[in-house]
Protein backbone atom coordinates (compact mmCIF):
# COMPACT_ATOMS: atom_id res chain seq x y z
CA UNK A 1 0.00 0.00 0.00
CA UNK A 2 2.82 2.06 0.69
CA UNK A 3 3.24 2.84 -3.44
CA UNK A 4 -0.19 4.52 -3.20
CA UNK A 5 -1.11 7.86 -3.71
CA UNK A 6 -3.97 8.11 -1.22
CA UNK A 7 -6.75 11.22 -1.49
CA UNK A 8 -8.64 12.46 0.62
CA UNK A 9 -12.02 13.12 -0.44
CA UNK A 10 -14.49 11.54 -3.08
CA UNK A 11 -15.92 15.32 -4.51
CA UNK A 12 -15.37 16.47 -7.65
CA UNK A 13 -11.67 17.11 -7.35
CA UNK A 14 -10.39 14.13 -6.07
CA UNK A 15 -12.74 11.84 -7.79
CA UNK A 16 -11.22 13.66 -10.94
CA UNK A 17 -7.94 13.24 -9.45
CA UNK A 18 -8.12 9.49 -8.86
CA UNK A 19 -9.30 8.75 -12.21
CA UNK A 20 -6.45 10.92 -14.03
CA UNK A 21 -3.60 9.38 -11.92
CA UNK A 22 -4.54 5.93 -12.41
CA UNK A 23 -5.42 6.99 -16.14
CA UNK A 24 -1.49 8.12 -15.89
CA UNK A 25 -0.87 4.35 -14.37
CA UNK A 26 -0.37 5.61 -10.83
CA UNK A 27 -2.24 3.20 -7.96
CA UNK A 28 -4.76 5.11 -6.23
CA UNK A 29 -7.11 4.92 -2.74
CA UNK A 30 -9.79 7.08 -2.09
CA UNK A 31 -11.34 7.91 1.39
CA UNK A 32 -14.53 9.91 2.06
CA UNK A 33 -16.15 11.04 5.34
CA UNK A 34 -19.74 10.46 4.48
CA UNK A 35 -21.02 7.14 4.50
CA UNK A 36 -23.00 7.43 1.01
CA UNK A 37 -22.93 9.72 -1.69
CA UNK A 38 -26.16 10.75 -2.80
CA UNK A 39 -27.02 13.04 -5.54
CA UNK A 40 -26.84 15.87 -3.39
CA UNK A 41 -26.96 19.65 -4.26
CA UNK A 42 -27.88 21.96 -6.82
CA UNK A 43 -26.55 23.20 -10.27
CA UNK A 44 -23.03 23.87 -11.42
CA UNK A 45 -21.07 24.75 -14.66
CA UNK A 46 -18.19 23.21 -16.21
CA UNK A 47 -16.48 25.29 -18.55
CA UNK A 48 -14.91 24.18 -21.84
CA UNK A 49 -11.08 24.03 -20.42
CA UNK A 50 -12.30 21.33 -17.20
CA UNK A 51 -14.77 19.71 -20.43
CA UNK A 52 -11.38 19.23 -22.31
CA UNK A 53 -9.80 17.17 -19.75
CA UNK A 54 -12.91 14.93 -18.88
CA UNK A 55 -12.87 14.21 -22.25
CA UNK A 56 -9.35 12.91 -22.63
CA UNK A 57 -10.60 11.14 -19.59
CA UNK A 58 -14.06 9.64 -21.32
CA UNK A 59 -16.75 11.23 -19.33
CA UNK A 60 -17.52 14.21 -21.26
CA UNK A 61 -20.28 12.87 -23.45
CA UNK A 62 -21.62 11.20 -20.95
CA UNK A 63 -21.93 14.27 -18.54
CA UNK A 64 -23.05 16.35 -21.73
CA UNK A 65 -25.75 13.53 -21.85
CA UNK A 66 -27.15 14.22 -18.52
CA UNK A 67 -26.96 18.43 -18.46
CA UNK A 68 -27.18 20.95 -21.09
CA UNK A 69 -24.65 22.13 -23.22
CA UNK A 70 -24.89 25.75 -22.78
CA UNK A 71 -25.15 28.29 -25.56
CA UNK A 72 -25.07 31.90 -24.23
CA UNK A 73 -24.36 33.72 -21.10
CA UNK A 74 -26.82 36.86 -20.87
CA UNK A 75 -26.85 39.71 -18.27
CA UNK A 76 -29.59 41.86 -17.25
CA UNK A 77 -30.74 44.17 -14.72
CA UNK A 78 -32.98 44.03 -11.73
CA UNK A 79 -35.85 44.94 -14.46
CA UNK A 80 -34.67 42.34 -16.70
CA UNK A 81 -33.14 44.48 -19.47
CA UNK A 82 -30.64 42.91 -21.65
CA UNK A 83 -27.18 44.31 -20.33
CA UNK A 84 -24.84 41.86 -22.51
CA UNK A 85 -25.05 38.15 -23.73
CA UNK A 86 -21.93 36.35 -25.12
CA UNK A 87 -21.62 32.80 -26.60
CA UNK A 88 -20.25 29.90 -24.45
CA UNK A 89 -18.79 26.76 -25.58
CA UNK A 90 -19.32 25.23 -28.92
CA UNK A 91 -21.06 28.45 -29.48
CA UNK A 92 -18.32 30.36 -28.88
CA UNK A 93 -15.81 28.52 -31.02
CA UNK A 94 -14.24 25.92 -28.62
CA UNK A 95 -13.74 22.86 -29.37
CA UNK A 96 -15.69 21.82 -26.01
CA UNK A 97 -18.68 22.41 -24.78
CA UNK A 98 -19.71 24.02 -21.32
CA UNK A 99 -22.01 21.57 -19.93
CA UNK A 100 -24.33 23.17 -16.85
CA UNK A 101 -25.32 19.90 -15.00
CA UNK A 102 -26.56 18.71 -10.79
CA UNK A 103 -24.05 18.77 -9.26
CA UNK A 104 -25.14 15.25 -7.39
CA UNK A 105 -25.55 13.52 -10.76
CA UNK A 106 -21.59 14.55 -12.06
CA UNK A 107 -20.33 13.64 -8.72
CA UNK A 108 -22.35 10.43 -9.05
CA UNK A 109 -20.92 9.66 -12.43
CA UNK A 110 -17.15 10.29 -11.44
CA UNK A 111 -18.15 7.75 -8.99
CA UNK A 112 -19.49 5.02 -10.89
CA UNK A 113 -16.21 5.58 -13.16
CA UNK A 114 -14.13 5.54 -10.17
CA UNK A 115 -15.52 2.15 -9.02
CA UNK A 116 -15.33 0.46 -12.87
CA UNK A 117 -12.09 1.47 -13.76
CA UNK A 118 -9.61 1.49 -10.30
CA UNK A 119 -12.20 -0.94 -8.37
CA UNK A 120 -14.71 -0.50 -5.53
CA UNK A 121 -12.82 -1.84 -2.92
CA UNK A 122 -10.10 1.37 -3.52
CA UNK A 123 -12.95 3.92 -2.83
CA UNK A 124 -13.79 3.69 1.13
CA UNK A 125 -16.58 5.82 1.75
CA UNK A 126 -17.05 6.39 5.64
CA UNK A 127 -13.75 7.11 6.56
CA UNK A 128 -12.09 10.28 7.75
CA UNK A 129 -8.93 11.81 7.26
CA UNK A 130 -8.12 12.60 11.02
CA UNK A 131 -4.16 13.39 10.78
CA UNK A 132 -1.50 12.46 9.06
CA UNK A 133 2.71 12.93 9.41
CA UNK A 134 5.78 11.94 7.16
CA UNK A 135 6.92 8.54 7.44
CA UNK A 136 9.96 7.01 5.57
CA UNK A 137 8.97 6.80 1.90
CA UNK A 138 5.80 8.52 2.16
CA UNK A 139 3.66 9.62 4.74
CA UNK A 140 1.41 7.72 7.43
CA UNK A 141 -2.20 8.63 7.42
CA UNK A 142 -4.85 8.08 10.35
CA UNK A 143 -8.35 7.95 9.54
CA UNK A 144 -11.32 8.03 11.75
CA UNK A 145 -14.29 5.03 10.94
CA UNK A 146 -17.84 5.63 11.12
CA UNK A 147 -17.80 3.25 14.15
CA UNK A 148 -15.28 5.53 15.46
CA UNK A 149 -12.14 3.57 15.86
CA UNK A 150 -8.91 4.87 14.08
CA UNK A 151 -6.97 3.07 11.27
CA UNK A 152 -3.88 3.92 9.62
CA UNK A 153 -2.14 3.59 6.79
CA UNK A 154 1.17 4.32 4.90
CA UNK A 155 1.14 5.66 1.60
CA UNK A 156 3.52 6.74 -1.03
CA UNK A 157 1.76 10.67 -1.11
CA UNK A 158 -1.40 12.22 0.49
CA UNK A 159 -3.66 14.31 -2.00
CA UNK A 160 -6.23 16.09 0.48
CA UNK A 161 -8.95 17.40 -1.59
CA UNK A 162 -11.58 17.58 1.40
CA UNK A 163 -13.24 20.78 0.44
CA UNK A 164 -12.87 24.28 2.17
CA UNK A 165 -12.52 23.00 5.91
CA UNK A 166 -9.65 20.51 4.87
CA UNK A 167 -8.87 18.48 7.89
CA UNK A 168 -5.31 18.94 5.84
CA UNK A 169 -4.86 22.60 5.16
CA UNK A 170 -5.96 23.15 9.09
CA UNK A 171 -3.38 20.80 10.52
CA UNK A 172 -0.68 22.71 7.69
CA UNK A 173 -1.67 25.81 8.61
CA UNK A 174 -3.48 25.74 11.97
CA UNK A 175 -3.34 29.49 12.79
CA UNK A 176 -5.85 30.60 9.25
CA UNK A 177 -9.04 31.05 11.35
CA UNK A 178 -12.35 30.63 9.60
CA UNK A 179 -13.45 31.47 6.03
CA UNK A 180 -13.50 35.16 5.05
CA UNK A 181 -17.26 36.08 4.34
CA UNK A 182 -18.10 39.21 1.76
CA UNK A 183 -21.52 39.68 3.55
CA UNK A 184 -23.40 38.04 0.84
CA UNK A 185 -25.73 35.13 1.26
CA UNK A 186 -26.74 32.71 -1.34
CA UNK A 187 -30.13 30.99 -1.26
CA UNK A 188 -29.99 28.14 -3.86
CA UNK A 189 -32.60 25.56 -5.30
CA UNK A 190 -33.95 23.68 -8.61
CA UNK A 191 -37.51 23.52 -9.66
CA UNK A 192 -39.20 22.07 -13.56
CA UNK A 193 -40.33 25.11 -15.33
CA UNK A 194 -40.65 25.81 -18.97
CA UNK A 195 -37.63 26.74 -21.15
CA UNK A 196 -35.67 29.74 -20.24
CA UNK A 197 -35.38 31.27 -23.29
CA UNK A 198 -33.97 29.15 -26.03
CA UNK A 199 -33.75 26.26 -22.99
CA UNK A 200 -29.54 26.63 -23.08
CA UNK A 201 -29.02 29.99 -21.79
CA UNK A 202 -27.26 31.00 -18.46
CA UNK A 203 -28.62 33.95 -17.05
CA UNK A 204 -27.73 36.86 -14.31
CA UNK A 205 -29.53 39.57 -13.31
CA UNK A 206 -29.39 42.07 -10.86
CA UNK A 207 -25.93 43.74 -8.85
CA UNK A 208 -23.58 43.18 -6.40
CA UNK A 209 -26.08 43.86 -3.84
CA UNK A 210 -28.87 41.75 -5.47
CA UNK A 211 -28.65 39.22 -7.42
CA UNK A 212 -30.40 36.25 -9.51
CA UNK A 213 -29.09 33.42 -11.44
CA UNK A 214 -30.40 30.68 -13.48
CA UNK A 215 -29.98 28.31 -15.69
CA UNK A 216 -30.63 24.36 -17.00
CA UNK A 217 -29.34 20.98 -15.93
CA UNK A 218 -31.23 18.98 -17.91
CA UNK A 219 -32.57 18.59 -21.26
CA UNK A 220 -36.20 19.04 -21.57
CA UNK A 221 -38.80 16.29 -20.36
CA UNK A 222 -41.69 14.70 -22.24
CA UNK A 223 -43.65 17.46 -20.39
CA UNK A 224 -41.71 20.13 -22.26
CA UNK A 225 -40.45 21.52 -18.79
CA UNK A 226 -36.50 21.44 -17.84
CA UNK A 227 -34.70 21.26 -14.53
CA UNK A 228 -34.08 24.67 -13.74
CA UNK A 229 -30.67 25.80 -11.24
CA UNK A 230 -31.25 29.02 -9.65
CA UNK A 231 -29.48 30.89 -7.26
CA UNK A 232 -30.90 34.13 -5.40
CA UNK A 233 -28.19 36.60 -3.59
CA UNK A 234 -28.26 39.57 -0.89
CA UNK A 235 -25.76 40.99 0.61
CA UNK A 236 -25.78 42.63 4.04
CA UNK A 237 -23.07 44.29 5.88
CA UNK A 238 -19.80 41.93 6.51
CA UNK A 239 -19.12 40.55 10.09
CA UNK A 240 -17.96 37.47 11.26
CA UNK A 241 -20.30 34.48 10.21
CA UNK A 242 -23.06 33.67 13.14
CA UNK A 243 -22.62 30.05 12.48
CA UNK A 244 -20.36 27.37 10.29
CA UNK A 245 -21.73 27.00 6.69
CA UNK A 246 -23.62 24.15 5.55
CA UNK A 247 -24.57 23.38 2.03
CA UNK A 248 -27.58 21.26 3.19
CA UNK A 249 -29.27 23.91 5.47
CA UNK A 250 -32.64 24.30 4.22
CA UNK A 251 -33.15 28.03 3.49
CA UNK A 252 -36.85 30.11 4.44
CA UNK A 253 -38.43 32.06 1.69
CA UNK A 254 -39.32 34.72 4.05
CA UNK A 255 -36.06 35.82 4.65
CA UNK A 256 -35.23 36.55 0.40
CA UNK A 257 -38.42 36.33 -1.60
CA UNK A 258 -40.50 39.32 -0.62
CA UNK A 259 -37.15 41.62 -1.70
CA UNK A 260 -37.39 39.72 -5.56
CA UNK A 261 -40.97 40.21 -6.27
CA UNK A 262 -41.10 42.91 -8.35
CA UNK A 263 -38.77 40.61 -10.94
CA UNK A 264 -41.39 39.13 -13.33
CA UNK A 265 -39.47 39.65 -16.43
CA UNK A 266 -42.31 38.54 -18.98
CA UNK A 267 -39.44 35.49 -19.74
CA UNK A 268 -38.76 34.41 -16.34
CA UNK A 269 -40.98 35.04 -13.42
CA UNK A 270 -38.67 35.03 -10.23
CA UNK A 271 -41.32 34.17 -7.70
CA UNK A 272 -42.85 31.97 -9.25
CA UNK A 273 -40.18 29.41 -10.16
CA UNK A 274 -38.65 29.84 -6.44
CA UNK A 275 -42.22 28.98 -5.09
CA UNK A 276 -41.52 25.86 -7.63
CA UNK A 277 -38.34 24.58 -5.58
CA UNK A 278 -39.05 21.51 -3.02
CA UNK A 279 -36.60 23.00 -1.17
CA UNK A 280 -34.38 25.77 -0.92
CA UNK A 281 -30.55 26.07 0.51
CA UNK A 282 -29.52 29.16 2.28
CA UNK A 283 -25.39 29.11 2.09
CA UNK A 284 -23.03 32.59 2.86
CA UNK A 285 -20.54 33.31 0.14
CA UNK A 286 -17.23 32.42 1.60
CA UNK A 287 -13.57 31.84 0.55
CA UNK A 288 -10.16 32.23 1.83
CA UNK A 289 -7.24 34.00 1.29
CA UNK A 290 -4.38 32.47 -0.71
CA UNK A 291 -2.42 30.50 0.58
CA UNK A 292 1.77 31.11 0.18
CA UNK A 293 2.19 27.09 0.17
CA UNK A 294 0.42 23.83 -0.80
CA UNK A 295 2.34 20.96 -0.74
CA UNK A 296 4.29 19.83 2.04
CA UNK A 297 7.10 17.04 1.52
CA UNK A 298 4.34 14.09 0.21
CA UNK A 299 1.78 16.28 1.30
CA UNK A 300 -0.53 18.60 -1.17
CA UNK A 301 -3.86 20.38 -1.06
CA UNK A 302 -6.62 20.00 -4.21
CA UNK A 303 -9.58 21.73 -5.03
CA UNK A 304 -11.18 23.81 -2.67
CA UNK A 305 -8.91 22.69 -0.03
CA UNK A 306 -6.52 24.43 -1.97
CA UNK A 307 -8.24 27.59 -3.23
CA UNK A 308 -12.21 27.93 -2.07
CA UNK A 309 -13.06 30.86 -4.10
CA UNK A 310 -16.43 32.73 -4.46
CA UNK A 311 -19.19 30.90 -6.83
CA UNK A 312 -18.60 33.36 -9.06
CA UNK A 313 -17.64 32.81 -12.75
CA UNK A 314 -19.01 29.23 -12.81
CA UNK A 315 -15.12 28.37 -11.77
CA UNK A 316 -15.08 26.36 -8.32
CA UNK A 317 -15.60 22.64 -10.08
CA UNK A 318 -13.71 23.59 -13.01
CA UNK A 319 -10.66 24.72 -11.27
CA UNK A 320 -10.51 21.40 -9.22
CA UNK A 321 -10.25 19.38 -12.44
CA UNK A 322 -7.32 21.49 -13.55
CA UNK A 323 -5.67 20.83 -10.50
CA UNK A 324 -6.36 16.98 -11.12
CA UNK A 325 -4.94 16.92 -14.69
CA UNK A 326 -1.70 19.33 -13.74
CA UNK A 327 -1.05 17.62 -10.80
CA UNK A 328 -0.94 14.09 -13.23
CA UNK A 329 1.14 15.61 -15.22
CA UNK A 330 3.78 16.88 -12.92
CA UNK A 331 3.57 12.97 -11.28
CA UNK A 332 4.30 11.88 -14.69
CA UNK A 333 7.51 14.01 -15.66
CA UNK A 334 8.63 13.54 -11.86
CA UNK A 335 8.05 9.94 -11.25
CA UNK A 336 11.09 9.17 -9.54
CA UNK A 337 10.88 12.40 -7.68
CA UNK A 338 7.04 12.96 -6.37
CA UNK A 339 7.88 15.05 -3.73
CA UNK A 340 9.30 17.63 -6.58
CA UNK A 341 5.91 16.99 -8.64
CA UNK A 342 4.32 17.96 -5.72
CA UNK A 343 6.36 21.47 -5.29
CA UNK A 344 6.02 22.23 -9.22
CA UNK A 345 2.33 21.45 -9.54
CA UNK A 346 2.08 24.12 -6.58
CA UNK A 347 4.22 26.87 -8.64
CA UNK A 348 2.11 26.06 -11.00
CA UNK A 349 -1.44 25.90 -9.41
CA UNK A 350 -1.35 28.16 -6.65
CA UNK A 351 -0.43 31.30 -8.72
CA UNK A 352 -2.73 30.93 -11.20
CA UNK A 353 -5.73 29.86 -8.73
CA UNK A 354 -4.69 32.86 -6.95
CA UNK A 355 -5.29 35.35 -8.87
CA UNK A 356 -8.92 33.69 -9.76
CA UNK A 357 -9.93 34.32 -6.24
CA UNK A 358 -8.95 37.79 -5.84
CA UNK A 359 -10.48 38.31 -9.86
CA UNK A 360 -13.66 36.69 -7.77
CA UNK A 361 -13.52 39.02 -5.28
CA UNK A 362 -13.56 41.66 -7.64
CA UNK A 363 -16.61 40.33 -8.94
CA UNK A 364 -14.94 38.19 -12.17
CA UNK A 365 -17.63 38.87 -14.90
CA UNK A 366 -20.45 40.08 -13.31
CA UNK A 367 -18.76 43.25 -12.75
CA UNK A 368 -20.84 44.69 -15.78
CA UNK A 369 -23.93 44.45 -13.64
CA UNK A 370 -22.35 46.93 -11.17
CA UNK A 371 -21.00 49.13 -13.97
CA UNK A 372 -24.60 49.51 -15.39
CA UNK A 373 -26.46 49.50 -12.23
CA UNK A 374 -24.05 52.70 -10.79
CA UNK A 375 -24.17 54.44 -14.09
CA UNK A 376 -27.98 53.64 -15.26
CA UNK A 377 -30.15 52.88 -11.81
CA UNK A 378 -32.99 53.56 -12.59
CA UNK A 379 -33.14 51.81 -16.34
CA UNK A 380 -32.15 52.58 -20.16
CA UNK A 381 -33.44 53.22 -23.46
CA UNK A 382 -30.30 51.94 -25.00
CA UNK A 383 -27.61 50.21 -23.16
CA UNK A 384 -25.02 51.77 -25.63
CA UNK A 385 -26.38 54.93 -23.75
CA UNK A 386 -24.65 53.33 -20.62
CA UNK A 387 -21.91 51.39 -21.24
CA UNK A 388 -20.16 49.97 -24.99
CA UNK A 389 -19.40 47.32 -26.35
CA UNK A 390 -15.79 47.58 -25.95
CA UNK A 391 -16.14 47.59 -22.24
CA UNK A 392 -18.39 44.98 -21.83
CA UNK A 393 -16.17 42.53 -23.99
CA UNK A 394 -12.89 43.53 -22.45
CA UNK A 395 -14.52 42.71 -18.84
CA UNK A 396 -15.72 39.26 -20.28
CA UNK A 397 -12.40 38.70 -22.18
CA UNK A 398 -10.17 39.59 -18.92
CA UNK A 399 -11.70 36.84 -17.03
CA UNK A 400 -11.52 34.43 -19.51
CA UNK A 401 -7.81 35.06 -19.51
CA UNK A 402 -7.33 34.89 -15.97
CA UNK A 403 -9.31 31.64 -15.68
CA UNK A 404 -7.57 30.03 -18.54
CA UNK A 405 -10.13 29.38 -20.96
CA UNK A 406 -9.68 31.75 -23.44
CA UNK A 407 -11.16 30.69 -26.68
CA UNK A 408 -7.67 30.76 -29.12
CA UNK A 409 -5.59 29.93 -25.89
CA UNK A 410 -7.56 26.71 -24.94
CA UNK A 411 -7.78 25.41 -28.21
CA UNK A 412 -4.58 25.65 -29.22
CA UNK A 413 -2.93 24.24 -26.05
CA UNK A 414 -2.14 20.22 -25.26
CA UNK A 415 -3.57 18.51 -22.34
CA UNK A 416 -2.85 19.55 -19.10
CA UNK A 417 -2.12 15.67 -17.83
CA UNK A 418 1.09 15.53 -19.96
CA UNK A 419 4.07 15.40 -18.27
CA UNK A 420 5.13 18.33 -17.32
CA UNK A 421 8.60 19.83 -16.34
Amino acid sequence: MQSEIAIAGAGIGGLTAALSLADAGFAVRVFESVPELRPLGVGINLLPHAVRELDELGLAGELEAAGVACSELAYTTKRGQRIWAEPRGLCAGYRWPQISIHRGVMQLALLRAARERIGAERIELGAQLERFAPHPGGVRVKLRERAGGLRELDARLLVAADGIHSTARRALWPDEGPPCWNGAVMWRGVARAAPLLDGRTMIMSGHTAQKFVCYPIERPGADGRQLLNFVAELRFPAGPLAEREDWSKRGELADFLPRFAAWRFGWLDVPELVRAADAVFVYPMVDRDPLPRWSFGPVTLLGDAAHPMFPIGSNGASQAILDARVLTGCLRHHAGDPERALSRYDEIRRAATAEIVLANRRQGPEAAMQLVEERAPGGFAAIGDVVSDVELAAIAEGYKRIAGFSVAELNERGSLAAPTP
